[in-house]
């Protein structure tokens, strides 16, 4: 255990805009040699009219559960080719397991509200995660190897495949940092908050 730890490599990526402000909710994912993967359920809240988490990264396999802590009813729907699906929650309930077993991105929102959205980033790559405040995310203990780095951000201009890194080679025990600057539309939940601020 102690050898294998000690041989282990960690690549830390982080995430901009062009300003160089940090970027949230970016998916990072690095594929190439990894651990098999065991399915899990996560749960997405319903809270003060948004989805929480905006973005949430699952696997093939995994199920995804919303919950509602608001005091109001959600009608939560995706039109999205490998996920349609129309659920209608009650207030302080919770949905029964939905199963995600397609790559790609399931864009949802809710019927009654239309300011909520979420997205669910299914990927089969072995390391994945997302981006926190501060725009970065890290991975430890990845094999020796060679991986593609690739960053998503619902932000990103429409039809924009994945960013990619090609290639990038880790040695034992090698550290690594990427950066990446993005080029992102405006938050769509920023503009919808400022138009009801009169409501």
């Amino acid at each position: 255990m102690l050898s294998s730890l000690a041989t282990a490599a960690s690549l830390s990526v982080q995430v901009t805009d062009r300003a160089g402000k940090p970027v949230a909710d970016a998916v990072v994912t690095v594929l190439g040699a990894g651990p098999r993967y065991v399915p899990v359920t996560r749960v997405v809240d319903q809270k003060q009219l948004m989805f929480l988490p905006y973005v949430e990264v699952f696997h093939p396999g995994d199920s995804v559960v919303f919950r509602n802590s608001d005091g109001t009813r959600h009608h939560v729907y995706s039109f999205s080719p490998i996920k349609p699906f129309e659920l209608v929650v009650e207030s302080k309930a919770r949905s029964t397991p939905l199963l995600l077993d397609k790559t790609g991105v399931v864009a949802v929102g809710c019927n009654i509200h239309d300011g909520m959205i979420s997205y669910l980033y299914v990927t089969d790559a072995p390391y994945a995660a997302r981006t926190d405040a501060s725009g970065r995310v890290s991975f430890e203990d990845l094999p020796a190897g060679a991986f593609d780095v690739r960053v998503w951000q619902p932000r990103l201009p429409p039809g924009r495949p994945d960013l990619r890194r090609q290639e990038i080679v880790l040695g034992a025990e090698d550290i690594r940092t990427l950066a990446f600057p993005l080029t992102l539309r405006p938050d769509p939940r920023r503009q919808f908050d400022r138009e009801h601020t009169h409501y």
